[in-house]
């Protein structure tokens, strides 16, 4: 329940404010004024108090116009209903009164049974929207919540699916969430300083979200193949490429996720992280800028990581030798203007990703 309680009463005539003030004094605390200039000041006190301001026109100091007009410019005027108290009934002075936010105009002499039924009235109707406005405010707070809590839900789901994969690929699970880390690290650095490099902070996390998602296809590709210790054939490597289009298939096959951008990342993502700037990645085996930059960021963000990290397959590398592999071509080949900031702020890589890596290999 509303604790509004106060009525303003404005009027350079006594008789006048002793009027208005009967009408409403066993229902309302009445507080009076004589001037413009005293009602704003006791309306800037008590605003969160009142239900409403009964305003003369013509009075010295401050007139009834020139306070409307400041209480506008407080923001009061959407909160406070006020009513204007005049002997004047002329046109101009009814449409400035309405222009300025005045509800009603009480002409004079004053009618107590009237002006309090319609007062009253209106006083209700502004408690109503008062009450509703509240409510509206907990409802967008509970839908806030329940937002979040569905997004948590979709970030562990998709989460327990990358990492289920890497498992299968004799990975800790721990390179999910490297990637999504140094993915985000990656764009942070080079926003706005690169060409298609524009992004908002919520952008940059829903990249690094979907980035987790990179291999999701691998579980499609059989065990023998993505846990053989030695080079794979032709024909191994090339079923294994497949995991970038059996991944977007996985991905199609969730119709509630395809209107989400974070669909678009992760499916572009999935199917373009192993394409190079020279145009001989796969399986669309695009060039330069037709990779888009976050598909570029996770090949770069997956090529240090496993660089880095040892595998069934290989030791990992020190930090200096695998920014020297990736800096010289060795193992992709990717945009140069990344490469030549990542020069920058690879040292900053070394102290955030080397020193919380852990053994990965589950599989020796």
């Amino acid at each position: 329940m509303s604790s509004k309680n106060k009525i303003l009463v404005v009027d350079d005539s006594q008789l006048n404010r002793f009027v208005i003030s009967e009408i409403f004094r066993y229902d309302y605390t009445i507080i009076e004024a004589e001037n413009g200039k005293e009602a704003l000041d006791i309306i800037k006190k008590y605003n969160q108090d009142m239900v409403a301001v009964f305003l003369d026109v013509l009075m010295p100091v401050m007139n009834g116009i020139e306070v409307m007009e400041e209480m506008n410019k407080l923001g009061f005027v959407k909160t406070i209903p006020v009513f204007f108290i005049t002997a004047d009934d002329s046109k101009d002075m009814m449409k400035k009164g309405y222009d300025l936010g005045v509800v009603d105009i009480i002409r004079k002499p004053i009618t107590p049974y009237f002006v309090k039924r319609r007062i009253n009235n209106i006083i209700e109707l502004y408690s109503a929207r008062e009450r509703l406005m509240e409510v509206v405010k907990i409802q967008e707070k509970e839908i806030v919540n329940k937002c979040e809590e569905i997004a948590n839900l979709n970030y562990s789901i998709i989460e327990t699916l990358s990492t289920a994969i890497e498992f299968r690929d004799c990975e800790s699970g721990e390179h999910v969430h490297r990637i999504h880390d140094i993915t985000a690290f990656i764009l942070n650095k080079i926003n706005g300083k690169i060409k298609n490099a524009n992004f908002s902070e919520e952008t940059i996390e829903e990249i690094a979200t979907a980035s987790i998602m990179h291999d999701v296809g691998k579980i499609a590709i059989p065990d023998a193949i993505l846990n053989k210790p030695g080079k794979l054939t032709k024909e191994e490597y090339d079923l294994m490429k497949q995991h970038t289009i059996k991944g977007c298939k996985l991905l199609e096959r969730i119709p509630q996720y395809r209107t989400h951008s974070l669909y678009m990342y992760a499916y572009d993502i999935c199917r373009h992280h192993h394409e190079r700037w020279d145009g001989k990645g796969y399986p669309d085996g695009l060039r330069g800028n037709q990779i888009s930059i976050w598909a570029q960021v996770v090949s770069l963000a997956d090529v240090y990581d496993a660089l880095t990290a040892e595998r069934v397959y290989k030791k990992a590398f020190d930090h200096e030798k695998a920014i020297d592999m990736i800096i010289k071509g060795e193992c992709g080949v990717f945009n140069p203007e990344i490469i030549e900031l990542m020069k920058s702020f690879e040292k900053e890589m070394k102290e955030k990703f080397i020193k919380k890596k852990q053994n990965p290999s589950i599989c020796n």
